[in-house]
């Protein structure tokens, strides 16, 4: 039998008598002492039910596990609103979908004919040659169309459409919708390119 030095320590610290710590902390981390019962207390410590002693002890116990309780945490809360905003994309039911993690923010194609409304804002649309307008789409960051949330994308709409041509991804605009703590919710831009 192993005594935890560091469960020993930590049960002194608390108030327990060294004897006693040493006695709980034989083959148990606090963990396990804080699963236990009072009778099993009671046995490992060769005390009655009774002992005032064991009463204090079980109280240190409870005490230790009702602070250990896990809070809903903010980063619960941005996942449960993102997932309002995200829509499953099944792939099948063997197929783990990248699309569907809790870190992978919400990834959306942007319809080609709403792409420069929606780029407007960040100068990103120019005029060609002849004066007509054109999208500066050579100015946006770049993801590659192997990235594992492009290819679930790819893979969702080729699906749901077979009639999509060789290469349709290309130079295609992706909006990518992430929860921030400092800014709220936060929209990025990416231009999907098939190399460097």
């Amino acid at each position: 039998m192993a005594v935890k030095s560091s469960t020993k320590k930590r049960l002194m610290e608390l108030g327990v008598k060294e004897e006693l710590a040493h006695k709980l902390a034989d083959d148990a981390n606090m963990d396990t002492i804080k699963k236990m019962s009072a009778q099993d207390v009671a046995t490992k410590l060769s005390l009655k039910m009774t002992d005032t002693e064991l009463e204090t002890i079980m109280d240190i116990i409870r005490e230790q596990a009702a602070s250990k309780r896990r809070r809903p945490t903010r980063r619960v809360e941005m996942k449960a609103e993102l997932k309002a905003l995200e829509t499953n994309i099944p792939l099948g039911e063997m197929r783990f979908n990248v699309l569907n993690h809790e870190i992978v923010p919400l990834h959306e194609l942007v319809p080609e004919d709403e792409q420069m409304a929606e780029l407007a804002p960040w100068d990103l649309v120019g005029t060609d040659i002849d004066g007509s307008p054109r999208l500066r789409i050579e100015l946006l960051p770049k993801i590659l169309i192997t990235d594992p949330a492009i290819q679930a994308m790819k893979e969702a709409m080729e699906q749901s459409d077979d009639e999509l041509r060789a290469g349709w991804l290309h130079n295609r605009v992706v909006r990518i919708t992430r929860r921030s703590p400092s800014a709220g919710i936060h929209v990025a831009y990416r231009l999907v390119v098939e190399g460097n």
